[in-house]
């Protein structure tokens, strides 16, 4: 069972990563659903969401499905961002996830962006004052994930994806599926790969998209409805290795390499590092990593606003006395001209 396993996650990385390699530096910026690209997450985002191979629980449903199999019976988590720094957009996030069976898991997770109140505008008012309306971007994540064997686990997740404003909304779906696999004496090398956003295109829809026009020969009125360009979904595959180094029982580093392939985006390089210190009734992390990608030091050439430095840290305590971790977590990205992004949240488990 363990070979056929292999075998087919060799495979399987050989297929998608011709698919995804299909890309090319001409389709950047030409997908939607950009929003798919925003990890919600303050732990794994801390290490420059490199943690392809070793993250574990609900966050793993945005890195890599898989490591949801190891997820705790239940765990609870709640994040907030401020988006792209001084821009003024919260980017909320809210799941859970809950074991079913000895080897599965089952998750739930919702992620909102919140742009604020918009002035509506005419070409005969611009500036305003008739109103405003509120845009709205929603993902909800539906995923499933299976320890097949102490070294191999993996996992799909379906997503549903939505944007509107006044009067355009569009919709669509996507799938992303991983596999994790676990070596080493003390289980201390891992290896992941996560294909993500794969499904339909998407189009907008609504009466945005419709001019009134009169018929000067007969004096009739007619509505006339344009049709919108279909846009793709921004799929990618990411592999990764991890490697702790394991100093005594209560401290060890773990080591994160990644790699991006962007159909609809320039590769991207990953490195991450995680400090963690545990004592009896308390944890805590501390993060750090970069991204790197092409033009990326270049401000007229770069297609990122992201400028590749990230951080952040957690402390988690048994609480109760059923002792059940209770953490509290943050993490800061660089992002240029546009200042800080600022991660936090809360993670409740249920061991």
């Amino acid at each position: 069972m363990k070979r056929i396993l292999k075998t087919t996650a060799v495979i399987g990385t050989f297929v998608l990563s011709s698919y995804i390699q299909a890309g090319n530096e001409d389709r950047v910026g030409s997908a939607g659903a950009s929003q798919l690209m925003v990890n919600p997450w303050a732990r794994s985002t801390g290490s420059a969401d490199a943690g392809f191979a070793n993250t574990i629980g609900l966050e793993a449903q945005y890195t890599n499905i898989a490591g949801l199999a190891l997820a705790d019976k239940t765990q609870i988590k709640f994040n907030m961002s401020n988006w792209l720094g001084m821009a003024n957009i919260k980017f909320y996030s809210a799941g859970f996830s809950q074991r079913i069976s000895e080897s599965s898991v089952f998750a739930v997770s919702v992620q909102s962006m919140n742009f604020g109140e918009i002035d509506v505008t005419t070409v005969a008012l611009p500036e305003g004052g008739i109103g405003v309306f509120v845009p709205r971007v929603n993902i909800v994540n539906v995923g499933y994930a299976k320890k097949f064997s102490n070294s191999i686990s993996g996992g799909i997740n379906f997503k549903v994806i939505s944007e509107s404003i006044a009067n355009l909304s569009s919709k669509g779906v996507a799938i992303d599926a991983g596999i994790r696999y676990v070596t080493g004496e003390k289980d201390h090398i891992k290896f992941g790969i996560a294909l993500k956003n794969v499904g339909p295109t998407m189009k907008y829809k609504g009466d945005g998209l419709a001019n009134q026009i009169n018929y000067v020969s007969t004096g009739g009125i007619a509505t006339l409805e344009q049709r919108s360009q279909q846009f793709e979904m921004p799929s990618l595959l990411n592999i990764g290795a991890s490697y702790d180094f394991i100093f005594s029982e209560s401290s060890k580093l773990v080591a994160m390499l990644g790699f991006t392939a962007n159909s609809f985006s320039t590769d991207q390089y990953r490195l991450g590092l995680d400090y963690n210190v545990t004592k009896e009734k308390a944890a805590f992390n501390i993060r750090a990593g970069y991204v790197y990608e092409k033009n990326l030091f270049s401000i007229e050439n770069r297609t990122n606003a992201l400028t590749g430095l990230t951080a952040g840290f957690s402390v988690d305590v048994l609480s109760g006395k059923t002792k059940n971790p209770l953490g509290i977590e943050y993490s800061v990205r660089l992002a240029g001209p546009f200042g800080y992004i600022h991660t936090a949240g809360v993670t409740i488990a249920i061991k």
